[in-house]
């Protein structure tokens, strides 16, 4: 769920067209807005109860408290709404730390009524369902809402039955308004309910004896729920919080970020500032912000955003050259830094992201170089090594201070480098690639057989560990024996859990089956260590469940709109007790399946040694420098998904490693929360210590410090909140997670931080200290004698995919096919060089198509044009020749159209249409060979051969062929020069001498027309214009217009009904042999 903040007046006219109540709700409809380019007289003539009315005149710009800050002009006229707005349009004003300009203003009616007639009501979502909190003294000095409101909570799928709302609620009301108010509540609530609203505000509620009025309304909706709820939404703006402005750039990145499967995130909060940043993840990005802000550099932090989800080059470039361009527009006395930063990957191809970035450098090393840009990069995950490498190159060519730096440094120990905090370490040479982790070659037999012995006495322990768990609290998620149903075509997540199952030495892969709604039942090849194996995919989930009985775990790749579905078919089976969803559903409830649902788009959960949840731990060379194949004894529990391969990181640096890991998603209602999982590692034997990475927005840490309290939690626990930045910012930031917003004082990190550390939780005093506290907590347990580090060992090795290795650069193949004409793999399609867009920009036509596309040439203009000229001139020729006449008899065999339309083409040769080709070739070597016209006449009579391109059947030089003379005039009037033309209409003249139908047909003035143009365009040497000739490029012409005649043919005979074609009889000569008696 995404809570975004609409305006009042969006509010209003949803609440007015579709509440469903029976109270009198008045003024509906009538609200005017205003700005700086009102035209009034419009506006009175669209809105006349402007003219006629008392009128009320307020901000509509997410201002909280407007009557307070004196921001509400009341009971005015006209003329009065214009002189208040003289004071306040387009004026500065400052709302708490937010300075603004106040541009958009709301008129409605004034309504008379009494302080006594005045009441508050709000409705929120929680993860236990929504509150709906109702006040009776409402207006301006309403005060503490959440301490004097009465209060109702409506579980999840309940709906707001009248009688409860009239005892819990409405005790204060009087008799005589409690029936108006409880309809009219009921109504309100299920109009919230239907729209996805979030949260809805109403103060003052305005009740006199008959009617009801909206006066002051806030509301969010869950912007998640647009394909539910468009066609009642309409276009919904999202306006900026007030204090920030709405820049053109953010709105290309959500634009660019709206056609994407990736997740590309932007805010500007100082334009003007010299910090910038490019982070990679939601978690993150936010990890970075917090250290920005923590080191000083808040009021120079220029924006905030994120890019995530595997984005392409092309879409990673136009990220990247947005911010370069926003922060080389001004310079900075200091000069200008770019933070780009981000956890360990989990399947994001690293160095693939980092072209597009590279290239976006590239192209503004001029302007960064001005501005006295300096880069600090840090980043893992698969490929990182040459990322980091090109990354480095681009900044030894370009003359730009880049410093690169890998998993071996703290994730935010760029930002102290780059703020002057901490020196610029001398970077050690990387790794060339990913593949080092991968392919052990020196590891003996015997060493590999200790490691394998060695491990499965480790997971013996571990399965007398799980024994114990049984008989205690806690519930064990995951076992080396845990199998899967994997929902949705994820090949690349199934192969990465199957490639752990046997670093773990797991005698069987942990998925069982895959269910895919979208094809028939079959099977997928996968790799099991060196040996292919046969996954069963199945169309329907009742078929899998049926024939897997020992499969207890669903990981669900289900998109948005069928995750709902596909969840609630889920639970109609109780043999599936956890759930994993790796994209987030629109609906604003949590579901519950079994023991514990995990939901997110980012979710993640991983038990070194036994089992996985799809991408989590990222690719095998993280799995295994995480020491992930393999139970520690720490286990920690995440929001973030992107931020856990950090923690198994930072883990597997400063203790003996991971003994669990759960990330429970950025959502504001996750299918699990901290504590389920907290408890549950305070109950298992193999934990000792348990880590925490919470973050701005809910209240689910404070029952971490409740339980440590109460002494229910008594392991140490190492906690840090992210997002304390939120607090610093003069306006609000919606960050990456949806659930990362804070609703109120006790929801910030900072809150959360302190209240965890008062409460005994070791709480580091910023991100970049978590690392020095775990291993401070574990050292300690080690000299406590509570944790006894095992022998480390290796595991097995597993062979790498060709596809990957590829990639890699690690082995070369030679390609299948090559072409140098056409590119679709960017962002926009190429035809030789020229994106689409230029094509169509430039006016180029089909002639100019054609030119790039067979001749790899940007024609000119005359060329284009006599180009389509050929192509209509060829288009047909009657239904009598012989591929019109094939063409039409498969039609009307009833046919499709391509069979018919090649059975039409399959005629064309040397004696229909097919003489192009033959007449450029005889024509040109004729010439190039220096015969005259009556030698090459000649020459062929001797040689017994036609020419080419000479003789009509109907046509005749006292009945000319139009379109040889349309041709033929254009050719003369535009062509630089006709040599070839007037060399075969010197051969005319010879041959219609003896015979007037031997003329020079459309065909052979085509061929030899194109051989003129070929050679003196100025675009081909003489020998590529000769190879387009021989290789049969003119013919083409012919093919490709006489298509459009084919098709017209097929198409006429389809619209006329034609039925089977049968020739007549008498029409056919039958010549048979006579009888021959013996």
């Amino acid at each position: 769920m995404s809570a975004k903040a609409i305006s009042e007046q969006t509010g209003k006219e949803l609440l007015y067209k579709y509440i469903c109540t029976s109270a009198a709700l008045h003024n509906r409809f009538k609200y005017a807005r205003v700005g700086c380019d009102t035209d009034w007289e419009r506006l009175t003539q669209e809105h006349p109860w402007l003219l006629a009315e008392r009128l009320v005149v307020k901000p509509d710009q997410l201002i909280k408290r407007r009557g307070k800050l004196g921001l509400v002009g009341i009971d005015l006229d006209l003329t009065g709404v214009k002189e208040w707005l003289k004071s306040h349009l387009m004026k500065e004003t400052v709302v708490g730390k937010a300075k603004g300009l106040l541009k958009n203003f709301l008129i409605e009616p004034f309504v008379a009524h009494k302080q006594e007639e005045e009441f508050y009501v709000c409705i929120f979502a929680t993860r236990e369902g929504d509150h709906v909190l109702f006040h009776h003294e409402g207006g301006v000095d309403v005060g503490d809402v959440d301490a004097k409101a009465q209060r109702l909570l409506v579980g999840v799928d309940q709906k707001l039955e009248s009688s409860a709302l009239k005892s819990h609620l409405l005790s204060h009301v009087p008799d005589h308004k409690r029936e108006v108010l409880a309809s009219f509540l009921v109504g309100l609530f299920n109009f919230y309910e239907d729209l996805y609203f979030t949260y809805l505000e109403i103060n003052p509620l305005v009740v006199t004896e008959d009617c009801v009025y909206v006066l002051d309304m806030a509301a969010k909706i869950d912007a998640t729920a647009d394909y539910v709820c468009k066609a009642k939404w309409g276009d919904v703006e999202f306006p900026p919080p007030f204090g920030r402005e709405a820049y053109p750039e953010e709105a290309y990145i959500a634009d660019l970020d709206a056609k994407s499967g990736a997740s590309l995130k932007l805010t500007l909060i100082n334009p003007s500032g010299r910090i910038w940043t490019m982070v990679a993840g939601g978690g993150a990005s936010v990890v970075y912000s917090d250290t920005i802000c923590d080191l000083g550099g808040v009021n120079e932090l220029a924006n905030y955003g994120e890019y995530s989800g595997a984005p392409s080059e092309q879409q990673t470039y136009d990220y990247a050259k947005t911010i370069l361009s926003l922060m080389t527009r001004e310079k900075h006395k200091d000069g200008k830094v770019l933070i780009i930063g981000g956890s360990i990957a989990n399947f994001t191809n690293v160095a693939a992201t980092f072209k597009g970035i590279v290239h976006a450098i590239k192209d503004y090393q001029g302007p960064l170089k001005e501005h006295e840009v300096t880069i600090f990069v840090r980043r893992g995950g698969p490929n990182y090594q040459e990322g980091l490498r090109v990354m480095g190159e681009v900044g030894k060519t370009t003359g730009i201070p880049i410093h690169v730096f890998g998993t071996e440094t703290h994730m935010t120990a760029i930002v102290g480098m780059a703020l002057g905090h901490r020196p610029i370490p001398n970077q050690p040479p990387v790794a060339a690639h990913t593949a080092n982790f991968l392919l052990n070659s020196s590891t003996s037999v015997s060493v590999c057989a200790f490691a394998e012995e060695h491990l499965k006495k480790e997971f013996h322990t571990c399965v007398h560990d799980e024994v114990r768990e049984r008989r205690s609290k806690a519930t064990t998620l995951f076992s080396r024996h845990t199998k899967a149903i994997i929902w949705g075509m994820q090949t690349r997540a199934v192969q990465g859990m199957l490639d752990f199952d046997y670093v773990c030495s797991r005698d069987e892969p942990s998925v069982a089956a895959m269910v895919y709604p979208f094809t028939g039942d079959h099977k997928q090849k996968f790799y099991w260590g060196h040996k292919e194996i046969l996954l069963p995919v199945y169309k329907n989930m009742g078929d899998a469940m049926k024939k897997h009985p020992e499969v207890d775990v669903l990981i669900s790749f289900a998109s948005l709109r069928s995750a709902f579905d596909s969840t609630m078919e889920t639970m109609q089976y109780p043999q599936v007790k956890r759930a994993a969803f790796g994209n987030s559903s629109a609906s604003k409830k949590p579901l519950t399946v079994g023991h514990g649902v995990f939901h997110s788009e980012q979710v993640g959960g991983i038990k070194p040694g036994c089992f996985k949840i799809g991408n989590t731990g990222g690719m095998l060379d993280n799995i295994l420098a995480s020491k992930l194949y393999r139970p520690g004894s720490v286990a920690y529990v995440s929001r973030s998904g992107g931020m856990s391969n950090e923690l198994n990181n930072i883990i597997s640096l400063t203790t003996d490693g991971v003994y669990e890991g759960v990330a429970i998603g950025g959502d504001r209602y996750p299918g699990s929360t901290f504590m389920d999982h907290v408890l549950r590692y305070q109950d298992t034997p193999g934990v000792k210590m348990i880590v925490v990475l919470g973050e701005i927005g809910g209240t689910e840490e404070y029952k971490i410090c409740q339980g440590i309290k109460e002494g229910r939690i008594t392991k140490p626990v190492v906690c840090w909140c992210i997002g304390t930045c939120a607090t610093m910012f003069s306006s609000e930031v919606q960050f990456g997670h949806a659930g990362a917003c804070a609703n109120q004082a006790s929801e910030t990190a900072v809150a959360k931080n302190q209240a965890l550390r008062e409460a005994g939780a070791f709480v580091p005093k910023s991100f970049d200290e978590l690392g020095d506290v775990i291993k401070t907590v574990y050292d300690d347990l080690v000299a406590k004698g509570i944790i006894v580090p095992a022998q480390e060992v290796p595991p097995p090795t597993v062979p790498m995919d060709y596809s990957w290795a590829r990639e890699l650069g690690l082995i070369r193949k030679p390609a299948s096919f090559m072409t140098s004409i056409c590119d679709e793999r960017g962002q926009e399609l190429i035809y030789a060089g020229m994106p689409i867009t230029e094509v169509f920009k430039e006016e180029m036509g089909l002639g100019g198509v054609l030119g790039l596309l067979w001749f790899q040439r940007r024609l000119p203009r005359y060329a284009c044009q006599f180009i389509e000229m050929c192509l209509m001139v060829t288009a047909d020729h009657g239904p009598a020749v012989s591929g019109a006449h094939n063409t039409i008899v498969c039609a009307r065999a009833g046919k499709d159209l391509i069979s018919s339309l090649t059975s039409g083409l399959l005629t064309i040769g040397d004696r229909f249409g097919g003489a192009l080709d033959a007449a450029a070739k005889q024509f040109s070597k004729a010439f190039d060979s220096g015969l005259l016209p009556m030698e090459f006449v000649n020459k062929m009579k001797k040689d017994g051969k036609l020419i080419m391109g000479i003789g009509h059947r109907v046509k005749s030089i006292n009945n000319p062929d139009m379109r040889v003379q349309i041709l033929k005039d254009f050719v003369k009037q535009h062509f630089p020069s006709t040599q070839l033309l007037d060399y075969a209409l010197d051969v005319e003249k010879i041959t219609t001498s003896k015979k007037p139908n031997l003329i020079l047909n459309v065909d052979g003035l085509i061929g030899v027309s194109f051989v003129d143009l070929l050679r003196t365009c100025g675009g081909f040497t003489r020998d590529e214009a000769d190879e387009f000739v021989e290789i049969g490029a003119l013919n083409g012409i012919f093919v490709l217009g006489r298509s459009m005649g084919f098709i017209g043919h097929y198409l006429d005979q389809k619209r006329l009904k034609q039925g089977l074609y049968r020739h007549p009889w008498d029409d056919i000569s039958y010549v048979l042999p006579e009888h021959m008696s013996m």
